[in-house]
């Protein structure tokens, strides 16, 4: 296992950001070891980078000009992991709100190993903004 530099860190987190914003899965995809472990803000989880693929290509393919902005990263080149405050705007797809304009912010944490992002926790606030006002997400009803 080698470690990457900060600098270096910084350039494959820039990647995947500008390869998220131009909707280009095979350039996320890139910037991801194959045996990543990713958590997604709702709880889901996938191991392995084809199954991340699969699960990913519905959202990319569908993906309503999503954009990301990266507000804040903060970088721990010995324990090769970083942390990364985003805002996510899109088209919304809660409830009663569907294809409003959203705003989502939250946090990955994300772990590199042999170059590549091996591990993405996602985590977003339970807030979220759609045509500028606030709503508050709550759990689905079972």
């Amino acid at each position: 296992m080698f470690m990457l530099t900060r600098d270096k860190i910084k350039i494959i987190l820039t990647e995947m950001n500008e390869a998220f914003n131009a909707h280009d899965l095979e350039g996320v995809l890139n910037t991801i070891h194959e045996g990543i472990y990713f958590e997604n803000w709702t709880g889901a989880r996938v191991k392995g980078r084809e199954k991340l693929r699969l699960a990913w290509t519905p959202w990319f393919e569908d993906h309503g000009g999503f954009r990301f902005t990266r507000e804040d990263t903060f970088i721990d080149e010995d324990q090769q992991k970083a942390l990364t405050r985003w805002r996510l705007d899109w088209p919304s797809v809660e409830k009663g709100h569907e294809g409003k304009h959203e705003t989502r912010l939250g946090v990955d944490v994300i772990r590199f190993e042999d170059g590549k992002i091996i591990e993405k926790l996602t985590y977003s606030k339970t807030t979220i903004e759609i045509e500028g006002r606030r709503i508050r997400l709550r759990a689905p009803e079972e």
